[in-house]
């Protein structure tokens, strides 16, 4: 009986190629008050220092449940659907073999990072994510550049303020975002008409109430 195996054009089977390990690595993003844009790290089990949570892909799994899998595992996160940022495949990115990680990235709130474990995970500035192992501060800056690229000309696209926000708030988050200052004449002609006003308004201090909007739906 003939053996029914694929072969290319050179006759040569799928498993007659090299093949790398395939890695996924995540960076988590969210908001702190007083440090800007921050990102997760998880303590690395094996060697120092910390890294990105990530793991390698088992035989038979998506990209989503290695990511899904890595984040309870090595940070206590749940129910995170990061999405795929980019492939980063320089054969000699890791020194323990010729391995390819798909980069994922997602912005959340901080309270989705609540129940994280707190001895071996950590929340770093962006612009200063500390020591990382292969190219994880490649993937924070593209990650963080990614991130600021959907906020040029959407309000909030990533749910951080909830369904109803000020004008002030919504330009802090952006503020955040973006890593600089924004003229707040300028930020609110580019957001006013991606925005409803609700019709109500929240107290700020001893000033006047503030008028509350939402996003306007597609």
């Amino acid at each position: 009986m003939t053996e029914n195996v694929y072969r290319d054009t050179s006759g040569r089977k799928l498993t007659d190629y090299p093949r790398p390990s395939v890695a996924v690595d995540t960076a988590v993003l969210t908001l702190d008050p007083d440090r800007g844009l921050v990102v997760l790290e998880v303590r690395r089990p094996k060697g120092t220092g910390w890294a990105l949570p990530g793991t390698f892909v088992h035989e038979g799994e998506t990209l989503a449940k290695a990511v899904d899998r890595s984040l309870r595992a090595k940070a206590n996160v749940r129910g995170l659907h990061p999405r795929q940022l980019h492939v980063f495949d320089d054969p000699a990115r890791d020194d323990r073999g010729w391995v390819l990680s798909v980069a994922h990235v997602q912005v959340v709130r901080r309270d989705q990072l609540a129940d994280r474990f707190a001895e071996t995970t950590r929340l770093m500035p962006v612009d200063g994510p500390g020591r990382l192992p292969y190219d994880h501060a490649d993937i924070i800056e593209l990650a963080v550049g990614d991130v600021r690229a959907h906020y040029l000309e959407k309000p909030d696209p990533d749910g951080l303020l909830g369904d109803a926000f000020t004008l002030r708030d919504l330009r802090m988050a952006h503020e955040a975002i973006a890593g600089q200052p924004l003229q707040r004449d300028t930020f609110r002609r580019a957001m006013e008409p991606h925005l409803v006003a609700t019709g109500m308004s929240a107290a700020r201090g001893r000033g006047r109430p503030a008028e509350l909007f939402r996003r306007r739906r597609a």
